[in-house]
């Protein structure tokens, strides 16, 4: 029943409008902690806000972390909310080749910013591309998927 609910709420939050937030969505940028998670040498940027269990947001191509800000700010109060840029994006490293952007490296990726955060895993949300890095993530590391919730 919490699974439904939380995804229900998710949805819903997926087209929130800024007056619902509990934070200012406009200062959402200048709130949120921007640290780095590093993966065998490449550095992945994430944000996070608030405290609580862990939701963390996977954007889809060709967008970055900033795209989950609504729903970071509409959540920030009851959760610790994270973002990550994938890498090839926004402040994350882009390694040179194709190879480096295969799904185990972007899943490995996830797992990093999980183990930089301290904790033992998080309700992973993911959109358009994040959606399948997200189902490869919860594949290959389902000790450290608390949750999985897939928008596309």
């Amino acid at each position: 029943m919490t699974r439904h609910i939380l995804a229900s709420t998710l949805l819903g939050l997926l087209f929130v409008l800024p007056a619902a937030a509990q934070v200012d969505v406009d200062e959402l940028y200048d709130l949120v902690e921007h640290k780095y998670a590093d993966n065998a040498g490449v550095k992945i940027h994430y944000v996070t806000l608030g405290e609580g269990p862990v939701l963390l947001f996977i954007h889809g191509f060709p967008n970055q972390w900033y795209d989950w800000r609504y729903q970071m700010a509409a959540l920030a109060d009851d959760y610790q909310v994270v973002a990550i840029s994938l890498r090839g994006y926004n402040r994350s490293d882009r390694p040179k080749g194709v190879e480096n952007y295969d799904v185990a490296h972007l899943t490995a990726d996830v797992a990093a910013v999980i183990a930089d955060l301290g904790v033992d895993g998080a309700t992973i949300v993911g959109h358009d591309w994040g959606g399948i890095v997200g189902w490869s993530f919860a594949e290959r590391h389902p000790e450290l998927t608390d949750q999985l919730v897939i928008f596309n």
